[in-house]
């Protein structure tokens, strides 16, 4: 896949994955829109990467917002231009149980997992069908592979952004866009600062990590890929061998509050 002249947006890339894809993406010469909430962080990014020659655009806005995706698509109309490659990786987690929960920061929560993330794949799919090119990355997680008690809603989404993507992939061959779910397990990035400590089970991989299996599997034809070997057992293998009852325990347990 050739990247070098391309347009990648990105979502969620003040910091992080994100942050990491900009680089990396920046690095093989596309130009870049960068999206977040932060407008220091992402024009402190967008600064760096200019002193390196990257064209780079930033668009701070709020993603957790009702028709935040339409928005976004209708800023980059305004501004002229085209998005050839989308990276989906805005997106949060919240840690405790369904009971005590914030009804509304779940409300939140779906709607940037999952409805912004269909709204911009769907608002900028059509583009890139109809130059015959483009690539579309959607960050779901190893939560998607089994219920996650005491972070319900945050496995649910991301169950819901693996499925929808591996969906897509099927749809979208033979078109030339690439279409990949990638789904990391604990990850070295700012999401525990909201998530909490608590929900990082396992030892944590670097953001960089994760790019590099990222654009790894998208040079290929893969629907979705697993960041690291011990993650990608443990969510392909190991969940489908044991009974259901076993991985909602252990899953719980994982990311049960220490007290």
């Amino acid at each position: 896949m050739n990247i070098s002249a391309k347009t990648a947006l990105i979502t969620g890339a003040s910091t992080g994955i994100g942050s990491v894809f900009a680089r990396r993406l920046a690095a093989e010469g596309a130009r870049l829109i960068l999206v977040a909430r932060s407008q220091d962080k992402l024009d402190a990014l967008a600064g760096e990467l200019r002193e390196h020659g990257t064209e780079v655009t930033v668009l701070a806005m709020d993603l957790s917002l009702p028709d935040s995706a339409k928005e976004l698509r209708l800023a980059t109309e305004s501004l002229g231009l085209k998005v050839d490659i989308l990276v989906n990786n805005a997106g949060f987690g919240t840690h405790g149980q369904v009971l005590h929960a914030d009804a509304d920061r779940y409300v939140e929560q779906i709607q940037l997992n999952c409805s912004t993330l269909v709204g911009t794949t769907t608002r900028y799919l059509a583009g890139m069908v109809e130059r015959g090119s483009g690539a579309i990355i959607n960050i779901a997680s190893t939560a998607a592979f089994q219920p996650i008690p005491h972070m319900a809603v945050y496995g649910a989404t991301k169950a819901f952004v693996l499925s929808f993507t591996q969906a897509l992939w099927a749809e979208t061959q033979g078109t030339g866009v690439k279409v990949l779910a990638v789904c990391p397990g604990a990850t070295d990035t700012p999401f525990f600062e909201i998530a909490g400590e608590a929900a990082a089970a396992g030892s944590m991989r670097t953001p960089e990590q994760v790019v590099d299996t990222a654009m790894s599997a998208i040079r290929g034809n893969k629907p979705s890929v697993v960041d690291g070997r011990l993650n990608s057992f443990v969510a392909r293998v190991a969940v489908k061998l044991l009974p259901e009852k076993l991985v909602i325990a252990a899953a719980g347990r994982a990311v049960r509050p220490a007290n």
